[in-house]
This record gives structure tokens, C-alpha cells and sequence, in this order.
């Protein structure tokens, strides 16, 4: 082997700090640039041994295996072979772990150790391990690989002398006596090993350790895991109602006090009219359901601080693979309960095009915060608030059941895209679980706040101009005394078209009228029925009985369960629409998600009234 050039890569898997430690062996040395033909930068710096040779330090791309399909992995691994354009080829390789996860880390580092290179084991964030309760054996580690260990902590910038020291030492070895290729092992041999090395490194470790690893055995067992996740989503949709139902009566009695209040001092007139049936019902029917939605987000955000989040993406990895998706495409669909803007955004981080296609166009029926508002209003005045069981409320379990039907479509649309106009095998998927901790009341307050201002500015802004224009619509031209307003009205001869066309699958005049204004945002169905039939309504009584009792009045139970139905799939978000044109580069896909997720929407919002009408519920 030949001393120049010299080079030495940092090779390792996501997140085991591999980029600390380059920063920490490089300082300023260091330079950033992408390799030649593709897009993935390369970053490159001067290593100094102990004798004083200077040496180029490459810091490669994270990767969970040679075996990869994903450019930057694919760069890793070519530089690693030598076969990557304008890199030589490493002379020694330093195989970057994370101390308290070294059972994953140990898989790729027997998979380079049986390439036969000049090899050491960069034992880093040792003192993270120390403070979870974990403490490891370098030495034993190191007989059982066969090559040098040495403990480091990058970011404090201990053991790089040692490092170094050992970087030369292999470098001088390897001239005079080049190791061998080892006998290849399969990704089971791999893993066996690697529990039985992690297990055999392990000095100490405390009772707090020895827990979460009999909680990953729980809660990540292929049968147990999926029936405790359930468990958990079921009390959260259970929380949904019954938490957030003190709060959220109280929010309606202050906005029909303050609009039964403007009746009572304030003189008829339009000015009166705006405020009550166009901002005050409009706006504030919205509003109601923000402890709902920061229900909602809290167990999110403490499944997310937890580590929980990512557990869930392994259990739900088996089913994607089912649908001919990977667990990898379960982040984006996951990120869409809270928006489908940011999932569509999150396929980014998935290679394989068609699986990022797949999930874009399946992202927008898995069922986001906007169809919160949506799904409580009608449940809450068609669906009895009675238990079923001790502590399981039959409202909660019909929310259940239309979440739980979203990820059935997007499933069921995966399959049938993957078998057709996204053919193709699955890619695998391979993640790193964060550690157990607890989460901190700062971090969940925030994340409740910026989810209330996030859903408070919607309202104060989209919701609250959409309310305005549909209550113009909806009051202009006036009608003669004794006549209809709202078949008068602009808008009521848009809805009296659209109405012919809904009518079939048990959808009224004013559902249809429902559906113009929401392709603006979800939620703005719950304001425009509000304002519908505050401005429809004949007297004061009827006016102030609120939105619940009116929509009682004009829905059977029949178009009540098809409406439900219909927003469980129509893509009824302009800005959904305008991120996945940006996503797919034009408007070819945007506009086949549109045709095939309102034709499901049509077919099963129809499918469900007929069946409801057929037992007696029409």
C-alpha cells in the first residue's frame, strides 16, 4: 500500500457523530464541496498524525449498509471500494459508533470490517452511555472485532490523540502486512453478533438502562406492540371528546352569549348581521374546537418527546411493506395528521422515486387537524354522547373509526398505485430509535402554543375572510319579503347548480355550498355551514340555537354519516394541491390526485348514504 496520497474516511451510521468528530480531528482545516456528478457534498480536511504527516480526512455520508440504492449511501460505498471519481482510496477506515446504541452501530462495522481494510472503531459519545447508566468495555469490544477501539467524546474533544495514534499505527501495519477479506455474513449473522459483542462490552449498566430495554422487548414485540398502540390511540381519541368538553362549551356559551348580546343592543341592520351570522357564527364555530385539536397535539407531542413516535414507525413498517411501501414513507404520512403541506414536504428524505410518489398522493387521506372541527361538529350533533363501555364513549369511537378508515384508504390507494402506476418492489427501511426520556413541560407548552397560533391565525385570517365573502354571497341580491334569502342570494344559485350534481349520494343545497369555500381549508366547512343557516335561518330562536341543532334539523342521520364520509377522502385543500405541483414539478400529478381522491370521496360518501337509507336511517 502506498503512502500517498494518503487519506483515511470516517465511515459510520446516522446520528453516531461522525461530523463532530471530523470538526473536532480537522478544525479549520476543512473544506466543502460536492463530489463530481452528483449532489452529495463532500467534505474533506487535514488529519495530523502524531509523527507530523499530514493526511486528507473524509468525512462520508451516514449509511446503514454498503448495500444501498440512495445517492449519498451509494457515494459511501464507492469510496469506500475506491471506485468513486476524484477520491482516492481510503487507507485506513474509522468506523464512528455510538456508545449507547451499539448493538445497531455494530452491524455495519462487521459488514466494513469484511472488506479486509486497515480498520479502527472510533468508540464515540462514550460519556452519553456513561450518563444513561451504561458503561463499556473498549477492550473486550476490541478482541472481539479484532481491530483497535478508542473511546472518544467528539464534541469535548477527548481521545483524539489516541485516535490519531491508532489511524497511524493501523496505516503502518497494513504496509507491512495487508489484511485479509473476512468471510462474508449474512444481515441475521450480522445482527446475532452484534447483541452478542454489544452484550459482552458492557461493564456496568443500571436498573433505569436494563428498563428501557425491556420496554423496547414490549412495546416493539410484532404482535404485543400493534395491540398497545392501538390502546394508546384509542384513549387518545377518547381524550379528544371527553378532556376538551368542559372547555369547548365554554368557548360556545361566550360566543352565542356575545352574539345574543349585539341582538339584544344593538338595531337590526346588515352592519348587526355581518358581525353575528358572519363573524361571530363564522369564526367562532371554529374556534370552539381548539381544546380538541390541543388534546390532540398533546399526546402527539408526548409520544414524539418520548421516543414513542419512532417506535410506531417500526411497528407500522411491516404493514407498509405490506401496501409495497417502507416504514420509511411512514414519517410523511405521519407528519399529515397534523398537515398534509409538511408530509408531502417530508417524502423528500425517501430515494426511491416511486415510493415518494406513492406516498405524496396518498398523503392528503390520512386525516389532518382541519378535519378535526369537521368530524366533532357532526359527531357531536348526530352521534349520542352515551358510553358503550366503562369509560369508552361511542363518540370516541366513531373518530376513531374515521381515522382509522383514512389510513385504510391511503393503504388500500398505496396497494393499488404500487400494483399499477407506481409498479415496483419495496425499499427497505432501517431507522435509529431515540433514547427513552421524559418530556419537559416547557417543550410540550410551546408546542401546544405555536399549534393554538398556528390554528388562531387560520381563523383570525383564512377562515375569518372566507365567512366574510360567503356571508356577502350568501345576503346579496336581497330577497322580496316573504322569499328565500339564500335561493335569492349569488352564492344560493352556485349551490342550486352544484346541488344536482351532490344530490345523488344524499347531499342538500346547503352541504353543496358547504364545499366551494372549503377547498380553501377543511375546516372552513364547519363556518360556512354556520353562516348558511345563521343567515337561512327564519327567526331569532332558530338563529340563536347554534349549529348544532340546526344542522339536526336539516340533516337526517343518513347525510349526516355521508358527509363524514366524503371528508375522509376529498382533497379539499388548495395548498395541498400547490405543494404537491411544487413536489412533482407540474401539474400532471396534482390534478390526478384531485380526479381519484374526489371520485373516492363521491363513490364512498354515496356508498354510505344509500346504506344508512337502506336501514332506516334516511
Amino acid at each position: 500500500m502506498s503512502r500517498h496520497p494518503g487519506v483515511v474516511a470516517l465511515v459510520g451510521n446516522p446520528n453516531a457523530g461522525k461530523s463532530a468528530l471530523f470538526n473536532a480531528l480537522t478544525g479549520a482545516r476543512q473544506k466543502i464541496a460536492n463530489y463530481p456528478g452528483v449532489t452529495v457534498e463532500r467534505k474533506a480536511g487535514r488529519l495530523v498524525l502524531p509523527s507530523g504527516e499530514s493526511l486528507e480526512l473524509v468525512d462520508l455520508p451516514g449509511t446503514y449498509g454498503l448495500d444501498t440504492s440512495s445517492p449519498d449511501e451509494e457515494v459511501t460505498r464507492r469510496v469506500i471500494m475506491g471506485e468513486q471519481p476524484g477520491q482516492a482510496r481510503p487507507d485506513v477506515l474509522v468506523c464512528v459508533l455510538d456508545a449507547s446504541n451499539l448493538e445497531q452501530h455494530l452491524v455495519l462495522a462487521q459488514e466494513v470490517l469484511e472488506l479486509g481494510r486497515p480498520t479502527v472503531i472510533a468508540l464515540n459519545m462514550v460519556d452519553l452511555a456513561q450518563r444513561d447508566g451504561l458503561v463499556l468495555d473498549p477492550a473486550a469490544l476490541a478482541a472481539e472485532l479484532g481491530v483497535p477501539v478508542v473511546p472518544t467524546v467528539a464534541v469535548r474533544k477527548r481521545g483524539l490523540d489516541d485516535l490519531t495514534a491508532a489511524v497511524a499505527a493501523a496505516r503502518e501495519a497494513a504496509i507491512k502486512a495487508p489484511p485479509r477479506p473476512r468471510a462474508h455474513q449474512t444481515m441475521g449473522e450480522r445482527r446475532m453478533l452484534a447483541r452478542t459483542m454489544a452484550r459482552g462490552a458492557v461493564l456496568s449498566e443500571t436498573a433505569v438502562h436494563r428498563l428501557h430495554a425491556r420496554m423496547d422487548q414490549v412495546l416493539l414485540h410484532p404482535w404485543l406492540g400493534p395491540v398497545i398502540l392501538f390502546a394508546l390511540l384509542f384513549v387518545v381519541f377518547q381524550a379528544v371528546f371527553s378532556w376538551a368538553k368542559p372547555v369547548q362549551e365554554a368557548l360556545d356559551a361566550l360566543f352565542t352569549g356575545g352574539s345574543d348580546w349585539l341582538r339584544g343592543h344593538m338595531a337590526p341592520s346588515l352592519l348587526r348581521d355581518l358581525i353575528t351570522d358572519g363573524v361571530i357564527a363564522g369564526v367562532g364555530s371554529v374556534i370552539v374546537f381548539l381544546p380538541q385539536i390541543l388534546v390532540l397535539f398533546f399526546f402527539i407531542l408526548v409520544m414524539e418527546a418520548t421516543g414513542y413516535m419512532a417506535r410506531a414507525a417500526f411497528l407500522m413498517d411491516r404493514m407498509m411493506a405490506g401496501v409495497g411501501l417502507s416504514g420509511r414513507s411512514f414519517i410523511p404520512l405521519l407528519s399529515s395528521f397534523a398537515c398534509a403541506v409538511p408530509g408531502i414536504m417530508a417524502t423528500r428524505s425517501i430515494t426511491d422515486p416511486r415510493d415518494r410518489l406513492t406516498t405524496i398522493l396518498i398523503a392528503p387521506m390520512m386525516t389532518c387537524s382541519a378535519r378535526l372541527p369537521v368530524y366533532a361538529v357532526i359527531i357531536a350533533a348526530f352521534i349520542p354522547a352515551r358510553q358503550v363501555l366503562p369509560g369508552v364513549g361511542l363518540q370516541g369511537l366513531v373518530l376513531l373509526g374515521l381515522y382509522a378508515l383514512g389510513i385504510l384508504g391511503a393503504m388500500g390507494g398505496a396497494l393499488l398505485l404500487r400494483r399499477s402506476i407506481t409498479r415496483g418492489a419495496a425499499s427497505g427501511f432501517i431507522m435509529e430509535l431515540p433514547k427513552y426520556q421524559l418530556p419537559t413541560v416547557k417543550d410540550l407548552a410551546l408546542g401546544l402554543y405555536q399549534r393554538a397560533e398556528i390554528f388562531l391565525r387560520r381563523a383570525g385570517t383564512m377562515i375569518f375572510a372566507v365567512a366574510i365573502v360567503l356571508w356577502v354571497l350568501l345576503n346579496f341580491p336581497r330577497a322580496e319579503p316573504g322569499h328565500d334569502q339564500i335561493n335569492a342570494s349569488v352564492a344560493g344559485h352556485i349551490a342550486n347548480g352544484l346541488a344536482v350534481v351532490v344530490e345523488p349520494i344524499g347531499f342538500n343545497r346547503d352541504i353543496a355550498l358547504t364545499l366551494i369555500p372549503t377547498m380553501a381549508a377543511r375546516e372552513v366547512a364547519v363556518s360556512s355551514l354556520a353562516t348558511t343557516y345563521a343567515v337561512g335561518a327564519t327567526d331569532e330562536e332558530a338563529r340563536a340555537s347554534g349549529l348544532a341543532k340546526q344542522l339536526q334539523r336539516h340533516w337526517s342521520l343518513a347525510t349526516a354519516l355521508a358527509f363524514l364520509a366524503w371528508f375522509v377522502f376529498a382533497p379539499q385543500c388548495m395548498s395541498t394541491i400547490a405543494v404537491t405541483r411544487r413536489e412533482t414539478n407540474g401539474w400532471k400529478w396534482p390534478a390526478f390526485m384531485l380526479g381519484y381522491l374526489f371520485g373516492l370521496a363521491y363513490v364512498f360518501a354515496g356508498a354510505v348514504y344509500w346504506i344508512a337509507v337502506a336501514c332506516g336511517l334516511g
